[in-house]
C-alpha cells in the first residue's frame, strides 16, 4: 500500500484528506519531521518522511490545490529539489532506518533551550528559563522571555535583548541562582572580569616571554622524509596540510614550538604528529609522545613502529603492560639513544627516564592529565619544541583569547572518502542486536559492544555468548588486572575475537580500522559528549560504520532518562545536536588551557559568558579594542513577534529571534525570510511588519 503525491495535478490528494492518509499508513506526527515514519503539519505546509524516501518531502497546499512540492534537508529543513511526484510507502514500526548525518548541521534550525533549563542574562545573572510570554507594555508589544530568578524574583526580557543571554554550562554543578536585589550578581561578575583580566596579562607575558628564548633549528624535509609522507595511503585534507605545514615552519624556526592541535574524533591528528615525530628523528633528536591510557600507548605503538622501522628507527612503548625487564631496557635506550621514539603514559615522566637529546615532545589529549604531570612536563621541557593535542573542540572564542599563549592548528573537515556514520536510535531487541552484529562480521569486521555495568559485564557476556554460539566475545574494562586487560585488547587488535564487549575505556583515541559497529546499550545514561566521542571510534576506513544507541522499553525510562533520549535522537537526527553534544566537551577543553583556578569563575557565571569576558579581557591587555557585534533594536510602534498559529514551537521561535536580532545585512534578512517561508508558508502580514521594522533598522 501506497500513497501516489502529484504537483499541481486536479485530481491530487486533498488537504485533511492526505493527513488522514498519513496517519492509516503508520505515521506519526511531530512538531518538527527529524526521521522515518514522521510527517509534520505547519499551516498549509505538510511535511513527511516516507519509509522509502532518503529525504524527506515538503508538500504546500493553497486550499486544496498543492502548489508546491520539495525533498528537503533534514538537517537544515531547508528545500532541496523541486519534485513532480512522490511516492509515500506504509511505514511499518519494525523497519529500521539510520540517521546518515551526511550533511551539513545548521544550529539554527532549533534551540538547544528547554523550558526549565539553567540561562544567564549579562545584567540580571543566573536564572531559570520559563519560556516565551505575550505582554502589551509601555515600550511594545510582543514576546518577552521569562527568566525565573531566587525566590519570587523574576525578568521579562525583550526579544532584542535576546543576544545578552546564554544557556548556562558550568559542567555538572548546578548554579546558585541569582537575586534581583542584593548586587550579587553585579559583584560575582566583576570578580570573575578581574580575574580574566589577571589570565589575560599571564597570556600576554607568556607569548611574550616565548618569543624571547631560543630553541634548536631543525632542517628542512629529508628525502627520507618524502619517503615516509608517500607511504601513506591516503590523501591529506586541506587542515591537515596546513597543521603539517605549519609545524614544520614551527620547528624550523629558532623559537621553541608550544602548538595546540585539535580536531573532532578521526580527523586524522595521528599522521600529523607521525609527520612531524619523524621530521624530529631525521634531525638526530629524540621524540617522546606521552599518552593518558595503556591501550591508546600500544596502539600508537602499532602505528609508528610500522611506518618508522622500514627507515631504520627504532620506536618503543612504556606502559604497564611491559616487563620490568623490557622497561629497564628502555630506559637505558632512552639515555643512551638506541632509542628514537617513545611512546608512553605517565611512566616516561618518572625520574629514571634521563634523554639523551629529545627534540619534540607530543602530548596526546592533554586534558586527560593531571596538574601534577603538567608541572613535571613544563620541567622536563624548558626549549624543547612542543606539540599538545587534542580532541577536545575549544569555541573560536577562546581560540582567538588563548592565541597569545600557544600557536593553534585546527582540523576541521573529516578525511576525504570517509562516510557519516549511520546512527539509529531504538528500543533494544535481541533481533536488532543479532542482525547488527551478524551483519558486520558477515563483512569481515569488529563491534565494540558499550556495556558501562562492570559489576555485572561478565554476566552480560554469558547471555551474548548464548545469542552468539559460533562468536568469540572478549571483554575490556579499567578494574581488570593489566595483564588480561593487555590480552583482551590485543587478542582483538589482532581480531582473535570478534566482539569486544566493553566500558568506555575505549573513548579516547582508538583507531581500529576493521571495527566500524558501535552499539550502547542503555544509550540514556550516555553523555552527549560520551556519545559522540564513542560514536567517532568507528567509520574511521572507507567502510560504512553503524551505531546503535539502544534504551529499554520507553515506557519503563523515567522522566529524566526520557528528556535525555529526546535530545539524544535530535543531536542523531538533526545533526545540529553537535553543538550540544560537545558543549561539556568545550568545558573541558577549556578546563585544560585555563587550570583549575578558572574552574570556580566558569561556574558562577556559566561558560559562555566566561568566555566572552576572557576575549574582552585578552583584547584589553593588548591595548585593542574589541569587535563589536550588531545588535537590532526594535522599533516601540511594531509587535514584535511571530504567532504560534505561523510557527508552534517555541524553541524553533527562539532559535529564529536569536538569528534576527544579530543581522548584520539586508541580504541576511532576506536569506532569512526565503527560509522560514520555504519551511512555513507565506509570512502572515504580522510577520512581514515585523520582519520590514528590522529590514528599516539595518538600512
Amino acid at each position: 500500500m501506497s500513497l501516489i503525491i502529484k504537483l499541481e495535478a486536479k485530481n491530487s490528494i486533498k488537504y485533511q484528506k492526505l493527513i488522514s492518509e498519513l496517519v492509516d499508513l503508520g505515521y506519526v506526527r511531530v512538531n518538527m519531521v527529524m526521521e522515518h515514519g514522521e510527517f509534520a503539519v505547519r499551516g498549509g505546509v505538510i511535511d513527511v518522511f516516507a519509509a522509502n524516501q532518503s529525504h524527506p518531502v515538503r508538500v504546500e497546499y493553497f486550499g486544496d490545490e498543492i502548489e508546491r512540492l520539495n525533498s528537503f534537508n533534514v538537517h537544515s529543513q531547508c528545500s532541496i529539489s523541486e519534485l513532480k511526484t512522490t511516492d509515500i510507502a506504509v511505514f511499518k514500526k519494525s523497519e529500521v532506518h539510520f540517521f546518515s548525518g551526511n550533511e551539513e548541521s545548521n544550529e539554527d534550525v532549533i534551540s538547544a533551550l528547554r523550558v526549565d533549563d539553567y540561562i544567564v542574562h549579562e545584567d540580571y545573572g543566573v536564572g531559570v528559563y520559563k519560556g516565551f510570554t505575550r505582554l502589551k507594555l509601555k515600550y511594545y508589544e510582543g514576546e518577552y522571555i521569562l527568566i525565573k530568578y531566587a525566590g519570587k524574583d523574576k525578568v521579562y526580557v525583550p526579544l532584542d535583548q535576546i543576544n545578552r543571554i546564554y544557556s548556562y554550562q558550568g559542567a555538572d554543578e548546578k548554579p546558585v541562582l541569582s537575586s534581583l536585589y542584593d548586587g550579587s550578581w553585579q559583584r560575582a561578575k566583576e570578580k570573575v572580569r578581574k580575574a580574566t583580566e589577571v589570565l589575560a596579562e599571564d597570556i600576554y607575558l607568556l607569548y611574550k616571554l616565548r618569543q624571547s628564548k631560543k630553541g634548536f633549528v631543525f632542517g628542512p624535509d629529508t628525502e627520507k622524509q618524502l619517503d615516509l609522507e608517500g607511504s601513506f595511503n591516503y590523501q591529506l585534507t586541506k587542515d591537515q596540510e596546513k597543521a603539517v605545514a605549519d609545524i614544520k615552519v614551527d620547528m624550523e624556526s629558532d623559537k621553541p614550538m608550544d602548538r595546540l592541535l585539535t580536531g573532532d574524533v578521526g580527523f586524522g591528528k595521528t599522521e600529523v604528529l607521525l609527520r612531524a615525530s619523524f621530521k624530529a628523528v631525521e634531525n638526530s633528536k629524540q621524540v617522546a609522545i606521552l599518552v593518558p591510557t595503556t591501550v591508546l600507548a600500544e596502539q600508537h605503538y602499532r602505528t609508528f613502529s610500522k611506518r618508522f622501522e622500514l627507515f631504520g628507527y627504532r620506536v618503543k612503548v612504556m606502559s604497564r603492560f611491559r616487563s620490568k625487564k623490557e622497561q629497564v631496557e628502555i630506559v637505558k635506550g632512552i639515555k643512551e639513544q638506541s632509542v628514537d621514539v617513545v611512546i608512553g603514559t605517565h611512566r616516561i615522566l618518572q625520574k629514571d627516564i634521563e634523554f639523551r637529546d629529545l627534540g619534540l615532545l607530543v602530548i596526546d589529549e592533554e586534558q586527560r592529565f593531571g596538574v601534577d604531570h603538567k608541572e613535571k612536563i613544563k620541567k622536563m621541557v624548558p626549549n624543547v619544541d612542543v606539540v599538545t593535542v587534542s580532541a577536545t573542540p575549544i569555541p573560536r572564542t577562546l581560540y582567538m583569547s588563548m592565541t597569545g599563549a600557544r600557536d593553534l592548528s585546527n582540523i576541521g573537515t573529516p578525511p576525504n572518502l570517509r562516510k557519516p556514520v549511520f546512527t539509529l536510535v531504538s528500543e533494544y531487541s535481541d533481533e536488532l542486536v543479532k542482525k547488527a552484529i551478524y551483519y558486520e562480521v558477515g563483512r569481515a569486521g569488529q563491534v565494540f559492544y558499550l556495556y558501562n555495568k562492570v559489576r555485572y559485564i561478565k554476566k552480560r557476556q554469558q547471555e551474548l555468548q548464548k545469542l552468539f554460539p559460533d562468536l568469540v566475545i572478549g571483554v575490556a574494562h579499567g578494574q581488570m588486572k593489566e595483564a588480561d586487560l593487555q590480552k583482551a585488547m590485543l587478542d582483538f587488535m589482532d581480531k582473535k575475537t570478534d566482539i569486544l564487549l566493553c566500558s568506555t575505556i575505549i573513548e579516547n583515541g582508538l583507531d581500529m580500522r576493521s571495527v566500524n559497529t558501535v552499539i550502547l546499550e542503555n544509550a540514556e545514561n550516555f553523555g552527549l559528549s560520551q556519545i559522540h566521542q564513542l560514536r567517532g571510534r568507528v567509520g574511521r576506513s572507507t567502510e560504512q560504520g553503524y551505531a546503535y544507541l539502544l534504551f529499554p522499553s520507553a515506557e519503563l525510562l523515567p522522566e529524566k532518562a526520557k528528556k535525555r533520549l529526546q535530545a539524544i535522537r535530535e543531536y542523531a537526527a538533526l545533526g545540529a545536536g553537535y553543538k550540544i553534544a560537545l558543549k561539556d566537551l568545550e568545558i573541558r577543553g577549556a578546563g585544560s588551557l585555563l587550570g583549575r583556578k578558572q574552574h570556580g569563575h566558569i561556574i558562577s557565571v556559566g561558560f559562555d559568558l566566561y568566555c566572552k569576558l576572557l576575549e574582552e579581557s585578552v583584547y584589553k591587555a593588548k591595548h585593542k579594542k574589541p569587535i563589536q557585534k550588531t545588535n537590532i533594536f526594535i522599533d516601540p510602534e511594531v509587535k514584535a513577534y511571530i504567532p504560534e498559529d505561523y510557527i508552534a514551537d517555541p524553541r524553533e521561535r527562539f532559535a529564529l529571534y536569536k538569528r534576527l536580532m544579530g543581522l548584520g545585512s539586508d541580504a541576511e534578512l532576506m536569506a532569512i525570510k526565503y527560509e522560514i517561508e520555504d519551511r512555513y508558508g507565506s509570512c502572515p502580514s504580522l510577520v512581514e511588519d515585523f520582519f520590514e521594522s528590522i529590514r528599516k533598522k539595518l538600512l
